[in-house]
């Protein structure tokens, strides 16, 4: 068995298919093949079921797949250990990235300086909802990843606090209003923006037993916006995710009572964090955020 297998087979794992893990490793499909047949040879089991053009994980597989990504991690921070020893001229970091508030108002500025710093090392960048942050965490297919604080399975390292705030078409009858309430926000219908917080925004209407009208569910805040600016629906949403250019279509207010909301990194595990991720972590809790 060697790591080279073992990464092979991850990946043939995440993109369902030996074509797409050949062309993401610049090698031929049938090398694909042959470590995966190799492997499953020398451990004694089926890992993937194929099925035409793709592949599927075997109850097995989906079992030692973790181990396999946990080996590779392992393995990565060995490296980057090494690395270290030699001034963290080479290296790797993968980040998991959520909303406007982590891809454009913070990670910009944090990959500015540690770019400038750490020049060496091969920064890798995913962005998907907040919920699928944290499954990349646990399966180890990033080494860190933004999140919405508090995330008690993970060590986690927190940046900024803002608030949540509720946007209304302009001309909306509550936004003469200087604050409004959840409450206030179940009469109209409500656009849910299923990236950044919607988990804390379902969690805030629960907890205050509330069910808000949804009528649209938005994968990404800017067609929220626009949702909100037709004058179709109503939505709560962090203020630090909204673009720093006023929007003379929507208001926004404030909730009485005010929820704020804390963005941090998030590490498995900090004892075995490579040192290119530790990097990051020192480097972005330095900074200073608008």
């Amino acid at each position: 068995m060697t790591l080279t297998q073992l990464e092979i087979f991850s990946l043939v794992a995440e993109l369902h298919g030996f074509t797409a893990a050949a062309h993401r490793l610049g090698i031929s499909q049938s090398a694909v093949s042959h470590a995966l047949k190799s492997l499953e040879q020398e451990l004694g089991v089926e890992l993937l079921r194929r099925h035409q053009s793709q592949v599927e994980l075997s109850d097995i597989g989906q079992q030692l797949l973790l181990r396999a990504r946990a080996m590779l991690g392992l393995a990565n921070t060995l490296r980057q250990e090494a690395a270290d020893a030699r001034g963290m001229k080479r290296g790797t970091l993968r980040i998991g990235s959520f909303g406007p508030t982590s891809s454009i108002k913070l990670l910009p500025m944090i990959l500015q300086h540690y770019r400038a710093a750490h020049p060496g090392i091969e920064v890798h960048i995913d962005e998907g909802p907040d919920r699928q942050v944290l499954q990349w965490l646990e399966e180890r297919r990033i080494d860190i990843g933004f999140v919405v604080l508090p995330q008690e399975r993970f060590d986690t390292f927190a940046l900024i606090q803002d608030q949540m705030v509720a946007l209304l078409p302009t001309g909306h009858p509550l936004s003469v209003r200087d604050s409004v309430s959840l409450s206030d926000l179940c009469n109209d219908p409500f656009v849910l923006t299923e990236a950044g917080s919607s988990e804390l925004v379902s969690r805030l209407f629960s907890a205050a037993q509330l069910t808000p009208n949804i009528r649209y569910r938005c994968s990404q805040l800017l067609s929220t916006l626009d949702t909100v600016a037709r004058g179709d629906a109503v939505t709560l949403v962090a203020e630090g995710s909204l673009p720093d250019t006023a929007d003379s279509h929507y208001v926004k207010k404030p909730l009485t009572p005010v929820v704020t909301r804390q963005v941090g990194l998030a590490v498995l595990d900090r004892r075995q964090s490579s040192p290119a991720t530790l990097a990051f972590i020192k480097l972005a809790c330095s900074l200073q955020y608008r």
